[in-house]
């Protein structure tokens, strides 16, 4: 499902609406409020976005008064929710056989990012530039034409026509991993067979003429490679439970009534 983008999102939408009331202990959030901050928070809808806008204010107000409460100092409210949540969350120890036996159930998991080694001439066009893209996919389609031919010629036709400065190295990109390129581009070159690819690829930046060197698949980690991450997710993943423990704690206390808190997967939970 699409999300609703940010700019689609304001107090017009919002008025337009039918919300429930939010208090907080005996505090009203003004829905003039949560219109406000749901620029902040795109939904698949404009309820999703008020709720996710609402709760992100209702844990504002309930970190803030517990702050207050135990007289937690801080130069920002950033650094005073930060001191408070170091002081008030109970985190368990993450220990070595808790990793280890994280490892065992996981091995499928535990490998080194697949690697591919490729070149690429970039036909650029805006993708707003109908008329450009299309001038440049029937040179693309050209080109590829002559590649079949005589594949050699990849690097003086990087030099020639590509966009990109990987030109300048016949149009070498490296040995890439999954994340170091644009999503679109990605998409398409991952599972490509080594050699020139029959088709041009489409991105946002145009189009790309491929040729894949090498591609060499993930190798097993040994625990030792491998712990560090898994002590790092342990740890991130008791985090988020106990302060979603604490979170729901907090507004059954205060209490909060008009937003469900059971479900605070806020920015400040993630």
């Amino acid at each position: 499902m699409q999300s609703i983008p940010i700019t689609q999102i304001n107090n017009d939408q919002a008025s337009n609406h039918s919300f429930p009331i939010v208090r907080v202990g005996a505090e009203y959030i003004k829905q003039e409020a949560i219109a406000q901050e749901m620029q902040y928070h795109p939904g698949a809808s404009a309820e999703e976005a008020w709720e996710l806008a609402a709760r992100s204010l209702v844990i504002e107000k309930l970190l803030a008064a517990k702050a207050e409460e135990k007289n937690v100092q801080g130069e920002t409210v950033e650094q005073r929710t930060a001191n408070l949540l170091e002081k008030e969350l109970q985190l368990p120890e993450i220990r070595e056989d808790d990793c280890l036996r994280y490892f065992e159930q996981n091995k499928a998991l535990m490998v080194s990012p697949k690697l591919i080694s490729l070149r690429h001439i970039l036909l650029a066009a805006a993708p707003d530039d109908a008329v450009t893209r299309d001038q440049q996919l029937q040179l693309a389609k050209s080109l590829l034409e002559q590649l079949g031919r005589n594949p050699a010629s990849f690097s003086e036709f990087a030099a020639s026509y590509s966009a990109c400065e990987s030109k300048n190295q016949g149009g070498h990109l490296g040995q890439i991993s999954r994340g170091q390129t644009v999503a679109e581009f990605e998409r398409q070159i991952w599972n490509l067979p080594l050699g020139l690819h029959q088709q041009p690829l489409e991105s946002r930046y145009g189009y790309h003429l491929v040729f894949i060197d090498q591609s060499a698949e993930g190798q097993p980690l040994p625990y030792e490679v491998a712990a560090p991450k898994i002590r790092q997710y342990l740890q991130e993943n008791a985090t988020r439970t106990a302060l979603r423990h604490y979170l729901q704690k907090l507004a059954s206390a205060a209490p909060v009534l008009g937003i469900d808190m059971g479900q605070s997967d806020s920015p400040l939970v993630q």
